[in-house]
């Protein structure tokens, strides 16, 4: 176990990558940066991350932001309905939490979009606690090292590898140490991550609801239009069927004929 860690702690050391949220301490960029690297790469993310952090600087400016402003800065990442969290979470934390960022695991839990990983992620980067954390490139290293050969690798049987091998000391340089170990490792083998039980292949993308989704709100970011203008802009049969989705989950109002983003949750 010595081993394996001074082999990850050595990679990091030469090869780390300098990212911005690794650069604070301070709970609000972090907790964006985790919400946004949810399903997305980090190149993906960069650019986007700097500029939501220019918009909206702090946890209370983004709770009063208009719910139209932040799905603005959001356009082009993807997943919008992460965005919807992400400015949910930042009203739950300013009314609840007295407008900082819960340090536990259940409290955590309470903010909208944040699952197990992403809790414990915020209790690793944010608080430097000594949390489990599994992602595509954590599992990658594990998989690699520990179970050699073995196919259907359940998580629960690398948590107590995990447990073993984790620097309680410092779990925010450990963790990542481990990602960036691990996305080294799929750039030289891509296929560690199939013989995990958890693998799922992505979903095709172009012509996906997702992408309609992404074109509706597009459309929509800087003005209302009438059915008939997005059906010019989006020709696609299930726009309306999608569009209902988009009223029901709180991304759209429609008013009078025309839709528009929605001013606030």
């Amino acid at each position: 176990m010595v081993k394996f860690r001074s082999t990850i702690y050595a990679y990091y050391g030469r090869r780390g990558r300098d990212l911005p949220w690794r650069n604070t301490t301070d709970p609000y960029p972090i907790f964006v940066s985790e919400i946004m690297l949810q399903q997305t790469q980090v190149d993906r993310v960069l650019p986007k991350y700097r500029l939501f952090l220019e918009r909206f600087p702090t946890l209370k400016v983004l709770a009063h932001a208009p719910q139209a402003a932040v799905l603005q800065v959001w356009s082009g990442l993807g997943y919008n309905r992460r965005a919807l969290h992400l400015h949910g979470s930042a009203q739950k934390i300013l009314s609840d939490f007295s407008g900082t960022i819960p340090c536990t695991y259940d409290s955590l839990r309470q903010l909208p979009g944040v699952g197990p990983y992403t809790a414990n992620a915020i209790l690793v980067f944010a608080y430097n606690k000594p949390a489990l954390v599994i992602d595509t490139n954590i599992r990658r290293v594990y998989l690699h090292f520990f179970f050699k050969g073995r196919d259907a690798v359940n998580d629960a049987e690398l948590l107590p590898v995990m447990q073993e091998t984790l620097d309680a000391e410092n779990p925010r340089r450990w963790f990542n140490a481990l990602m960036d170990y691990g996305a080294m490792l799929g750039t030289k083998q891509p296929l560690i991550n199939r013989r995990s039980k958890h693998y799922v292949k992505q979903s095709r993308f172009e012509g996906s609801d997702r992408q309609i989704r992404g074109k509706i709100l597009k459309a929509l970011l800087f003005r209302a239009r009438t059915l008939t203008e997005l059906q010019e802009t989006v020709s696609d049969m299930r726009l309306e069927i999608i569009l209902n989705d988009l009223q029901r989950e709180g991304f759209v109002e429609g008013r009078k004929g025309t839709y528009a983003i929605r001013s606030s949750p």
